[in-house]
């Protein structure tokens, strides 16, 4: 379980996550490599989170107070999230500046994300949005959901290819989809398409007990890949696009099934 550097300069990494592999530390993660563990020992020379604390008091007062609005250092710089299971690209800032202006054009909405996911059903019609507030359940905090007290969230998708495969007697369809979320919420894609009836290929959380074990015979992990971003650099403003395939497991499944 490796992560791949896609693109690296003083200012920021732009690095390819295993599906498997937890992005931030915390105290459940107790045993576990997680991608900050792997960001803090790549950047340990010249760049390492440790020594950038013991510099801290030389950085001019604004990126001090800056910095203490931000949670940088916790996060060794990485500017934002994927699910345990969830493949694909992460964002990670190598200076407090750098991770200042990624988390800002994250909030104003100027990056970008394509995901890739295989959904349960054939999705119609082949383009659209699903507008609706998603929040966490009150009664599982461990998952989210349409609520009319959540925050407004959007994703829009384009699908690519209806595939089929066998089910015992029956034959299920399964669609190959684009998405492009407009906004971040937690869990966002995953709960959007379970609430158009859609839900991912092996999701635990969302496709319902009976269905995900199934589809956990024949593919031990989510079908949801952060294939795309799309950013303008912090320091020279240039617009900034990267690109991850489809990695080899989701291939491999794709393969299997029918056209």
């Amino acid at each position: 379980m490796g992560v791949k550097i896609i693109f690296e300069d003083k200012d920021l990494l732009v690095l390819d996550k295993p599906a498997g592999m937890i992005v931030n530390r915390s105290d459940t993660t107790k045993g576990e490599v997680t991608l900050q563990d792997w960001v803090e020992e790549y950047l340990v020379i010249p760049n390492s989170f440790r020594n950038l604390k013991q510099v801290k008091s030389e950085m001019p007062k604004q990126v001090q107070q800056d910095i203490a609005k931000t949670d940088f250092y916790n996060r060794a710089g990485i500017v934002h999230r994927l699910d345990k299971e969830t493949s694909g690209i992460i964002l990670v800032a190598k200076a407090p500046e750098a991770f200042i202006n990624l988390q800002r054009q994250f909030k104003e909405r100027k990056v970008q994300k394509t995901y890739i996911a295989l959904a349960h059903g054939e999705i119609s019609p082949k383009t659209g949005e699903v507008n609706v507030s998603v929040g966490r359940l009150p009664w599982n905090r461990k998952r989210f959901g349409i609520l009319s007290g959540g925050r407004e969230s959007q994703t829009a998708y384009e699908v690519l290819s209806v595939k089929h495969y066998a089910l015992g007697k029956n034959r299920e369809s399964l669609s190959l989809v684009k998405l492009f979320p407009k906004s971040g919420r937690t869990h966002q894609i995953r709960v959007h398409l379970q609430y158009i009836k859609h839900p991912i290929f092996a999701d635990l959380l969302y496709a319902g007990r009976k269905t995900s074990r199934q589809d956990r015979e024949l593919l031990p992990r989510i079908f949801l890949h952060a294939s795309k971003i799309s950013f303008f650099h912090p320091e020279n403003n240039k617009l900034l696009t990267f690109e991850s395939p489809l990695p080899q497991d989701l291939v491999n499944f794709l393969t299997r099934l029918n056209v």
